[in-house]
């Protein structure tokens, strides 16, 4: 589990949508908020904003939807460079998950309903609280040779 106690925000990266949901680290688990609409990956940042505004997060943790065999895709590379964005937009500590699974876990959970979107964001932000060693940090410097 993550030192600290306080809110942590998951998003499902998506290039039409951005699933939201928000993490709880005393407990462990996360709820799903809604979905942003985007364009080509991009956010209305005045809605992510609002968000953190509201949370107040910890850190951000987005999903990186790499293939079955563990190899990184054109999704996940957008995926990449969307956290790399929210970091530098945000100046939070800002991670990556392994989200390979997360829309087929939701989409096969009958008992849950409402936005797939927002529910695999919350298995995203519950693999950062209850795994956070498995996700990958973030780097925004820009590093230019010596």
């Amino acid at each position: 589990m993550v030192a600290g106690e306080g809110y942590v925000i998951g998003i499902d990266f998506g290039l039409k949508h951005l699933g939201i949901a928000v993490g709880q680290t005393v407990t462990g688990t996360a709820s799903g908020l809604s979905t942003l609409k985007a364009r080509n990956g991009k956010p209305n940042w005045s809605e992510v904003d609002e968000l953190l505004v509201q949370y107040r997060p910890m850190s951000l943790v987005v999903g990186l939807p790499l293939n079955m065999d563990g190899s990184v895709s054109d999704m996940s590379q957008r995926a990449s460079t969307f956290a790399q964005r929210i970091a530098r937009h945000t100046r939070l500590p800002t991670y990556l998950a392994d989200e390979r699974l997360s829309s087929w876990a939701v989409k096969d959970d009958d008992v849950l309903t409402g936005d797939i979107h927002a529910r695999s964001a919350c298995l995203i932000a519950e693999t950062f609280l209850n795994d956070f060693s498995a996700c990958l940090p973030v780097k925004t410097e820009l590093h230019h040779p010596t």
